[in-house]
């Protein structure tokens, strides 16, 4: 770290490379390469024991690069300046978000624990959590934004299911609505939950927020996860996913990453680390749209609700409480109730287009989609209900458009699901 105490941003540009490691060169090369040659034999043992975990670290050693499976200089660079702005430890980058958060569950949980989870999440989560997690004699226990840790401690040893929790796993804010689940309060409740020996462990879903506008691991959170797909890389063109804690955490998590071999590509690693460069442009920007967006919205007769941080107020209670407390910006993720059901939602998606019909969230150029048919679609209609997603609801991804040609292109298409609506009502 430079003596200085520069921000993250300006840190971005160069972190973690010297331009000595590359010939002079002032922007990491892709190093494109499966293995790495020790100088030695003692070298390559040395090595090989850090990446294991079969010895600790001397005097601050670090693990030498061995294989691209363990390890890689875009892959290291990468992680190195992810920890900036959410000042963990360590990271650890994998191939998807799916990827990081599969692994790291596995990691911290075995047959017989129960994982308690907020609802809703991403339908790829739930899906993983409800359906893949209980065949390995995992039990999961959801819960809700508007039960109260107590009430929820209650529950659970009510159901004698307390004493075996072993991780509460977080998306705050929730995908697709946009409740918010108090990190600081569940970190409370993982507390009260462990014991001697046994370190019930907070992990929150990040994604919606960004490494900029929360930072779950300064809120008592034990590791934050990314879908890095999303706002760090920003593009649309790269898949993967990160998790960040503290230096033992993340080693754990590492080394499961080396056998089940699901660590980010050299390429991979190298888009992610330019894009981390305009991070704080794009996502400012982004903010700034969403916001104007969600205004319109909010007075458009076609419109019912809009579910977006920044017009949360103080009759929202505890919601705007904690919105107050735990993020610094309302970020570019909204959705909204339109006026009918899943015939004037996909009337409204099926007009719009300077905004894409796509799923997927958080890079430059704007994406709309229907959560109940489609990101959320394995999940039951009761189930969902409960979530709070119904076929009215529609979900916005705010790029870096101009703001004025995007709320134009939301109104042409607001207006084709208002006649189609008045039709029915004629019909």
């Amino acid at each position: 770290m430079p003596n200085q105490k520069f921000q993250p941003e300006s840190l971005m540009m160069s972190y973690g490379h010297h331009s000595g490691m590359a010939r002079g060169a002032v922007k990491a090369p892709i190093y494109q390469v499966s293995t790495f040659t020790f100088e030695t034999a003692e070298q390559g043992k040395d090595f090989f024991e850090l990446a294991y975990g079969l010895r600790e670290p001397v005097n601050g050693e670090a693990p030498g690069m061995i294989y691209s499976r363990l390890n890689n200089p875009n892959l290291e660079i990468l992680e190195k300046r992810l920890c900036l702005w959410d000042e963990a430890e360590d990271s650890a980058v994998f191939a998807s978000g799916m990827a990081a958060i599969s692994t790291t569950v596995f990691e911290f949980l075995k047959p017989g624990d129960v994982l308690l989870y907020s609802s809703p999440l991403y339908g790829g989560t739930v899906h993983f959590i409800t359906e893949v997690l209980t065949r390995f004699g995992i039990q999961v226990v959801p819960f809700y934004y508007d039960q109260q840790p107590e009430a929820i401690l209650r529950q659970l040893k009510a159901n004698n299911q307390a004493h075996r929790v072993a991780m509460i796993y977080i998306e705050t804010p929730a995908n697709p609505t946009n409740t918010l689940i108090d990190i600081e309060a569940m970190s409370a409740l993982a507390k009260e939950l462990s014991s001697k020996g046994r370190q019930v462990l907070t992990v929150v879903d990040n994604t919606y927020m960004g490494p900029l506008w929360q930072h779950p691991l300064q809120l008592g959170a034990d590791l934050v996860l990314y879908s890095a797909t999303k706002y760090i890389g920003g593009h649309s063109d790269v898949i993967a996913g990160a998790v960040l804690g503290s230096h033992e955490l993340i080693a754990r998590i590492k080394v499961l990453r080396t056998f089940f071999g699901s660590m980010a590509s050299p390429y991979d690693a190298w888009l992610l680390t330019r894009s981390l460069e305009t991070l704080k442009l794009r996502m400012e920007k982004q903010t700034r749209n969403a916001q104007r967006v969600a205004r319109f919205l909010q007075h458009h007769p076609m419109v019912e609700r809009v579910h977006y941080l920044g017009l949360l107020t103080e009759s929202d209670g505890q919601q705007y409480r904690i919105y107050g407390r735990q993020c610094s910006a309302p970020g570019a993720m909204l959705a909204f109730d339109i006026r009918g059901g899943e015939k004037e939602a996909f009337t409204f998606l099926n007009n719009l287009e300077l905004v894409k019909l796509a799923v997927s969230l958080g890079s430059t150029e704007s994406l709309a989609e229907h959560p109940a048919t489609m990101t959320h679609a394995g999940i039951p209609g009761g189930i969902l209900a409960e979530m709070g997603i119904s076929e009215k609801l529609v979900r916005l991804s705010v790029g870096v458009e101009n703001v004025r040609d995007l709320i134009a292109d939301i109104g042409l298409a607001l207006e084709k699901a208002a006649e189609v609506r008045e039709a029915e009502v004629l019909a």
